[in-house]
C-alpha cells in the first residue's frame, strides 16, 4: 500500500507546460523507484484566491488544500519556468504563505526549465536557496531542461533523462528505502 506520498509543485499556470512535464517525469520515476503515491500541483491547481492571498488564511478552500498537500508530503519535486534568471513570482507566492518550519527535513528534488543554456542555473542561485530556508533537505542532483529538450512537451534529451533518474535515485537513503528497480539502479 502506497502509505507515503510525493507531491510535485509546477510554478507554472500554462496548460500543456515543459516544465510540468519536467515535474511529472521526475515524479514517475520516483513513485515508481519508492512505491510512493504522486500527485502533481500547478498554479492552476492553487487557483485565483493565490494572487490576492496576503497570508493562508486569505487563501480558499482550494488553495489550502494544495499548500495544505505540499507542506504534508513525504517527498517534493519542484519546478519552474524561468524567467530573467529567477522563478515565477506566482511561485514564490505560493511557496511564501507556507510556514517557516513546514517543509524542514523534506527532500526537494529541484527542476526548472528555459529557453537555453543561460537560465541553467536557476536550480542553484534561485531554487536551492528558497528551499534551504525552509530546512528542506534539496538533493544533489538538480535536473534543468531547455527548451530543446522537448518535442510536443515530452522531454526527448536523453542526458537530462539520466540526470532525473540520478537524482531520484539520491532519495534512497532520504526516505529509508533502496533502489528497487533495476533500470533506474544500472543507468
Amino acid at each position: 500500500m502506497k502509505n507515503r506520498k510525493l507531491v510535485g509543485f509546477v510554478g507554472s499556470s500554462n496548460r500543456p507546460s515543459r516544465s510540468r512535464a519536467l515535474v511529472e517525469l521526475v515524479a514517475d520515476y520516483a513513485a515508481v523507484q519508492y512505491d510512493l503515491a504522486a500527485t502533481v500541483y500547478d498554479i492552476n491547481d492553487v487557483g485565483a484566491s493565490l494572487g490576492n492571498a496576503r497570508q493562508w488564511a486569505d487563501l480558499d478552500p482550494q488553495a489550502q488544500e494544495v499548500l495544505r498537500q505540499i507542506t504534508e508530503a513525504d517527498v517534493l519535486v519542484v519546478g519552474t519556468p524561468t524567467y530573467k534568471g529567477s522563478f515565477t513570482g506566482i511561485f514564490k507566492h505560493a511557496i511564501d504563505l507556507i510556514e517557516p518550519t513546514a517543509l524542514a527535513g523534506v527532500p526537494v528534488l529541484l527542476t526548472a526549465t528555459g529557453g537555453g543554456d543561460r537560465h541553467a542555473l536557476v536550480v542553484e542561485h534561485q531554487l536551492r536557496p528558497l528551499f534551504g530556508f525552509f530546512q528542506a533537505h534539496t538533493l544533489p542532483t538538480a535536473i534543468y531542461a531547455a527548451n530543446r529538450d522537448f518535442v510536443d512537451y515530452r522531454l526527448i534529451n536523453e542526458a537530462v533523462r539520466h540526470r532525473a533518474q540520478q537524482a531520484v535515485r539520491e532519495l534512497a537513503p532520504l526516505i529509508g528505502t533502496s533502489i528497487t528497480s533495476p533500470a533506474i539502479a544500472a543507468e
